[in-house]
């Protein structure tokens, strides 16, 4: 439903999207080397950041708790089915707040690195620190999430198809043009902002300000989120959405505005949410606000799937 919507609001750039686009291009600033070479290192890293065994692209499994007790594995019998790992893997139970898991006796888990033994609780990534479940002998891992007030099993394994077969990734020559000096306007301490995410659940997520630039004569705006290390997390839509690049939108990370606001955004490194490589995931969406009446030639471009 969510990235339907998405979809269709992306529509409206229709033929215009693909000829801003093409006149953008075709106007690119040159690019010096040095430049290029910081890309060209910025686009390995995010390629071997992909390819980690414990990467987005392993994702193999997202399993919502429904009931107060679930039989966790892969064999058929399970009330919780896993596309990879130990036949009987444990027993799930909710109670309240909490959910432990008792782990089969022949499993063969790991909880946070260390031997599992005894029933143990599962804290969430909401948590300062995230229990991770390895099995497989450390191939496979499995994590708490909370989504929109429900929670799910996200598991990972390093012989994922999506993993394995990963296919390359397309961007846009780089364009220092794309590199943005940008203002950052701090709203109020506290205030948020409702994100939606792929699965149409939404989340008030921090919203600590407003970011402005201007591109061909024009102003615009993209409300951030909380970065790290006081960066900020910009997620946009566009008018390549749905044609050159994601429908659903991209992502983009800055650091830390200056003490008077001025912030860098660098499009180049624009990027492409994990849902392109995984139905496993759960991407938030761009808001409304982030919406821009623009084309975006700079970044990753749309992912495509090898064989398809």
């Amino acid at each position: 439903m969510a990235l339907a919507a998405m979809l269709a609001a992306c529509s409206g750039g229709g033929t215009g999207a693909a000829g801003d686009a093409s006149e953008d291009g075709a106007n690119a600033a040159p690019a010096d080397p040095a430049f290029v070479a910081e890309n060209e290192a910025w686009r390995a890293q995010r390629r071997e950041s992909l390819l980690q065994p414990d990467g987005w692209a392993s994702l193999i499994g997202l399993h919502w708790i429904e009931l107060n007790a679930h039989y966790v594995g892969s064999g058929a019998t399970n009330g919780i089915r896993l596309a990879k790992g130990p036949e009987k893997m444990g027993m799930l139970q909710r109670q309240g707040n909490k959910v432990t898991l008792a782990p089969e006796k022949d499993a063969a888990l790991t909880v946070d690195g260390e031997p599992a033994k005894d029933r143990f609780e599962l804290h969430s990534d909401h948590a300062e620190a995230p229990t991770v479940v390895g099995f497989d002998d450390g191939k496979g891992q499995l994590m708490l999430i909370e989504r929109g007030g429900r929670r799910a099993l996200r598991v990972k394994h390093a012989e994922a198809a999506t993993l394995t077969g990963l296919g390359p990734l397309d961007y846009w020559p780089a364009d220092p043009s794309w590199r943005v000096g940008a203002r950052f306007v701090p709203h109020p301490p506290g205030k948020t902002i409702p994100i939606m995410d792929i699965l149409s659940m939404q989340d008030a997520q921090p919203n600590p300000g407003v970011v402005e630039f201007e591109r061909g004569g024009a102003s615009y705006r993209l409300e951030a989120l909380e970065g790290e290390d006081g960066g900020l997390f910009l997620i946009f839509a566009d008018r390549t959405s749905g044609h050159d690049s994601y429908a659903a939108g991209r992502y983009l990370y800055t650091d830390a505005p200056a003490a008077d606001g001025s912030v860098v955004v660098d499009f180049n490194r624009a990027y492409n949410p994990p849902c392109v490589f995984t139905d496993y995931a759960t991407c938030p969406l761009p808001p409304p606000e982030n919406r821009l009446d623009l084309a975006v030639t700079a970044g990753e471009k749309k992912y495509v799937k090898p064989g398809a």
